[in-house]
């Protein structure tokens, strides 16, 4: 018998019970895959709180690295044995072994070991969403990022930062100024102590920047509108601080003509076609050196509850992992 954690009620991380499952035979256009390492999210988070509504009970998680143990009828690409690689599809990554629809599943590159793929395949392909497809950034742009020091802010900064780009990074103090700096920050605002918008405007020379990546929410909204320089962009991704309000469209013509996105992963990656091209691109800039995926946190798959209190509580930097005894 297998093992996944599983949500029955929405709620705090107690609600995340390791129980035994039936994972079943795989159906036609599916595979069966053993899992070796689990990337933990705040979307995970989102999940267990009711946040983002999923039917109960659910098993949450959206990536995961393993090996294919079945493959149901129609299923030719992929073989038992093979290294693969997934982000998004069903949820039901917090489990030692799962069925999966084949067309969701990547075989990886020899050169990419388990548990740096597993870590980096949301945090990997949200930054290339970010920097190639909602905002194409450019070469010489400054650009500000919040939680720089977190998963995903470090894939976006040292991604930046080999496209030429400055980076000001926005962290919550001095220890995760220094993790941001070691990745491709030019400049660093600890929110803490500082106003993050008057630091920007005094780092710019008054001038702002033409884009804003905000994975925080509520507490730094109005903090990024305010640094963005006339016609700027802020993209929102992200509320680990707490949704935003509602905003009256009228404060983006008064605050300079700028515009606002709340762009989703998954809507880039919806096509076969897509998320190929974008793993492609993520496991080319990994393999070449200019991604280093950090994996700071590792717990056994059964201890999830505690790999959601260390990332709720902000105590986390880089990745963290679920693995598989």
């Amino acid at each position: 018998m297998s093992h996944a954690i599983r949500v029955h009620e929405h709620g705090g991380p107690e609600q995340l019970r390791w129980e035994s499952v039936d994972v079943g035979r795989p159906a036609r256009g599916q595979i069966r895959m053993r899992h070796t390492a689990i990337g933990v999210n705040y979307l995970d988070v989102y999940h267990r709180t009711g946040l983002y509504p999923e039917a109960l009970p659910l098993v949450p998680g959206v990536e995961a690295v393993g090996v294919v143990e079945d493959v149901g009828p129609g299923v030719v690409d992929l073989g038992v044995g093979d290294r693969i690689a997934y982000v998004g599809g069903p949820l039901g990554a917090y489990s030692e072994a799962r069925l999966l629809p084949a067309d969701r599943a990547l075989r990886l590159p020899r050169q990419i070991a388990d548990e740096t793929a597993a870590a980096m395949m949301l945090r990997g392909m949200t930054a290339y969403v970010l920097l190639r497809r909602v905002y194409p950034l450019r070469s010489g742009e400054t650009i500000v990022v919040h939680a720089a020091a977190g998963g995903t802010g470090l894939f976006v900064c040292q991604w930046a930062t080999s496209l030429g780009a400055k980076v000001i990074g926005v962290v919550s103090n001095d220890e995760k100024a220094a993790v941001a700096r070691q990745h491709g920050c030019r400049h660093v605002i600890i929110s803490s102590r500082e106003n993050i918008a008057a630091q920007v405007a005094a780092m710019t020379d008054g001038q702002r920047v033409p884009v804003v990546f905000d994975s925080v929410g509520r507490d730094t909204f109005a903090a990024s509108l305010d640094s963005l320089a006339r016609g700027g962009l802020l993209v929102s991704f992200g509320q680990s601080s707490g949704p935003v309000p509602p905003v009256d469209v009228r404060l983006l013509a008064q605050k300079g003509s700028l515009a606002l996105t709340r762009p989703s992963l998954f809507h880039f990656i919806a096509e076969r076609r897509e998320l190929v091209e974008a793993a492609d691109e993520l496991f080319r800039v990994v393999a070449a050196g200019a991604l280093k995926v950090v994996v700071n946190q590792r717990y056994p798959l059964r201890e999830a509850a505690q790999a959601h209190r260390d990332l709720e509580s902000r105590r986390t930097t880089g990745s963290s992992l679920l693995l598989v005894e």
